[in-house]
């Protein structure tokens, strides 16, 4: 055989080989969910040649994985490639999604069945090795009934050549009819955008949009950008308009990347699609009524007052009030002094707070109000170990917790400009520390207070138990957060932190010499260090998060869009629970209302299916409905009376006669359907 024929049939075998590529599959209760494979669209891969190589996703019947930009619910599927040096990979090319539309009104896009997600690949232009092996990390996210996330690190190895024929040509054509077009020229379709309010418009004149019964738009927002629901607001002959309602603060948006998809039937086989892309923002022709705004400062301002009574603050609220008794009869000077920093610590946590949001909007993170710093379990873990810093501790402890006139007051503000947003958290902090600047610049009125005597040893020595309720608290909620070992671990660690604390207080004295203080330091400081390694650094940090399925109690039942669509399908009326472990105000409605023995048998009675949204660790498909509704954060109640009816959104402090009301409203719509 001659030497040009050896390395054929070698490069030949290599090409079987190649092709059968490695596939690895999501198996779930001994059903195969998802199916992942590499192919390329070439045998072998010559240097600088740029070729096509695409991940293959088969789905098992009834599930489903999402598109770029998945709707109201799922995640996109992710690709990290581990490629040699000197290699260049481009944007995934998604083919034109399925739209779905569920009940609730939960609007997604995605891939049935099977989808391949390509993207284009070129390698240097020199390669020394004779195979190159190609292997990514494939994360996605797979749903029927309920959303199960997925992954997989297929491979695929190649020959490298001087030439190469077309692979897997049948299926690369398949997908890559599916990938939008660019957009045509003018004379075959003419966009004009305009925006009214908080809606953007799409003008298109297009003969050739004329011939297809069905027409569709597709947003591809970019990152801190929500868009609602698109719709076709008008249509006659050859001119459709699009309307897009974008729910986030963008005021100078002026219009959205999509795509513009066309079919003879929704989700036909023959869909197509134009990509349109965002042009250049432009100013906001108009800014909130300054009246208006000034209307929801206020209500900012009474919703702070009303922090000081939610059931989040209690505890450290209670120790300035005995910080004021501990203070009447003092110098007016000392205690308006004390009052001063309390209220300085409010507003320095505040004016932080409010800065860190527009950071983090300006970023394209979804952020809200109710707590998203306490999504994080190392945040929880560094609270739980002077005024200004109790000034401090009440508002962290009050940013889980939304009140009357609060939640109305920030989901106006985050919809606005910074400065907006600043001085909206400047009225609540000024709401929620006026009670105590007011007593320390009157302190006449502390006289109403008890007079100082013995008995203030053994108030004090309460409080001090008041605030270990507060750490049993946080570490409840890092028990949600990382199961009870990372509480275990953590509760070792803070173990640690009080034996330095001792040390400290015994040995560290004025009186005590230069070397015993050095020494006692230095081993507190080992101590402290090598807890925190040990401690945290690995064993809390390997601890698994908490599974919420298991928390359930009860007739309740894990929220999932998917779940919440199959029972409204069914024709029946859902409870959704929007909660978190470290929302006290949540827990305080849940055990005074919900789990009422009045309540309790009302939804009995009513036969209405009770689901719990968990946000504990911030869910990002709960945090999408909890913006889609307008709240800043939890708790949120919505009752869905049925599939065609609007859902019912209670207000944050829930009273049983309320939930009661509401119940029976929804029971009579049932029945007069």
């Amino acid at each position: 055989m001659r030497p040009a024929s050896r390395v054929a049939a070698y490069l030949v075998a290599l090409s079987v080989l190649a092709l059968a590529s490695q596939s690895l599959a999501q198996v779930y209760q001994g059903k195969e969910l998802v199916k992942a494979e590499l192919l390329a669209d070439a045998n072998a891969i010559v240097p600088g040649k740029p070729f096509t190589i695409g991940l293959l996703l088969r789905m098992a019947p009834g599930w489903h994985t999402y598109w770029a930009f998945s709707g109201d619910a799922g995640l996109p599927t992710e690709l990290k490639w581990k490629l040699p040096s000197g290699w260049k990979v481009g944007e995934i090319q998604w083919p034109i999604p399925l739209k779905t539309i569920d009940p609730g009104d939960i609007e997604t896009y995605g891939y049935e069945d099977e989808v391949l997600l390509m993207q284009e690949i070129t390698p240097p232009q020199k390669i020394d090795n004779s195979t190159i092996k190609l292997s990514a990390e494939a994360n996605w996210l797979v749903c029927e009934k309920i959303c199960i996330p997925g992954n997989a690190t297929p491979q695929l190895e190649l020959p490298v050549s001087t030439a190469n024929q077309p692979a897997n040509s049948e299926v690369f054509a398949r997908y890559r009819r599916l990938l939008p077009q660019d957009w045509p020229e003018s004379n075959a379709a003419t966009p004009n955008w305009s925006r009214i309010g908080r809606d953007l418009r799409l003008k298109i004149t297009s003969e050739t949009l004329a011939n297809y019964a069905a027409l569709d738009f597709f947003p591809l927002p970019e990152q801190g950008v929500v868009v609602g629901h698109p719709t076709i607001e008008s249509r006659n002959r050859n001119e459709v308009v699009f309307r897009i309602p974008i729910e986030s603060s963008e005021k100078n948006l002026s219009s959205i990347a999509g795509l513009v998809v066309y079919s003879q039937h929704p989700n036909g086989e023959d869909r197509a699609a134009w990509r349109i892309s965002a042009a250049p923002t432009v100013a906001a022709t108009s800014a909130p009524p300054a009246r208006g705004i000034f209307t929801f400062l206020l209500f900012g301002f009474l919703g702070g007052i009303i922090l000081n009574l939610m059931p989040c603050v209690l505890p450290v609220i209670s120790l300035k009030i005995f910080g004021f008794i501990q203070q009447a009869g003092q110098s007016r000077r000392k205690v308006l002094r004390s009052g001063i920093a309390f209220t300085v610590g409010i507003f320095a946590w505040f004016v932080g707070l409010a800065l860190l949001l527009i950071v983090l909007n300006g970023a394209g993170r979804d952020v809200t109000w109710g707590g998203f710093q306490f999504t994080n379990a190392y945040f929880v873990l560094a609270l739980s170990r002077g005024s200004f810093f109790q000034g401090i501790f009440a508002t962290v402890l009050a940013t889980p917790c939304t009140a009357p006139f609060l939640g109305t007051a920030l989901g106006f503000a985050f919809s606005q400009s910074p400065a907006v947003i600043l001085a909206m958290f400047v009225a609540i902090a000024a709401g929620m520390s006026s009670p105590y600047l007011l007593l320390s610049a009157q302190p006449a009125w502390l006289r109403f207070l008890p007079k100082p005597g013995p008995w203030m040893l053994h108030v004090k020595q309460f409080m001090g138990f008041l605030l270990l309720a507060t750490l049993l608290f946080l570490l409840y909620v890092l028990g949600a957060q990382r199961g009870l070992e990372g509480a275990i671990w953590a509760s070792c660690f803070l173990l640690v932190i009080s034996v330095a604390c001792w040390m400290k207080g015994a040995f560290v004295l004025p009186t005590a010499s230069a070397i015993k203080r050095s020494v006692v330091l230095g081993l507190m400081l080992v101590l402290v260090i090598g807890s925190g390694i040990y401690f945290i650094g690995g064993k809390f940090r390997s601890s698994n998060v908490a599974l919420t399925d298991s928390q359930l109690r009860g007739d309740w039942q894990a929220f999932t869009p998917e779940r919440l669509q199959a029972e409204l399908e069914q024709g029946r009326t859902v409870f959704v629970d929007f909660t978190a472990a470290w929302c006290i105000t949540c827990k305080f409605n849940e055990a005074n209302v919900l789990e009422s023995s009045e309540v309790r048998e009302a939804f009995q009675r009513h036969a209405i299916v009770k689901m719990k949204a968990d946000w504990t660790n911030g869910d990002p498909t709960i945090t999408k409905l909890l913006r889609k509704f307008g709240r800043p954060g939890v708790p949120l109640y919505v009752l869905y009376p049925g599939k065609n009816e609007e859902p019912i959104v209670f207000p944050e402090v829930l009273t049983k006669g309320m939930v009661l009301e509401k119940l029976q409203t929804a029971a009579r719509r049932v029945a007069a359907q």
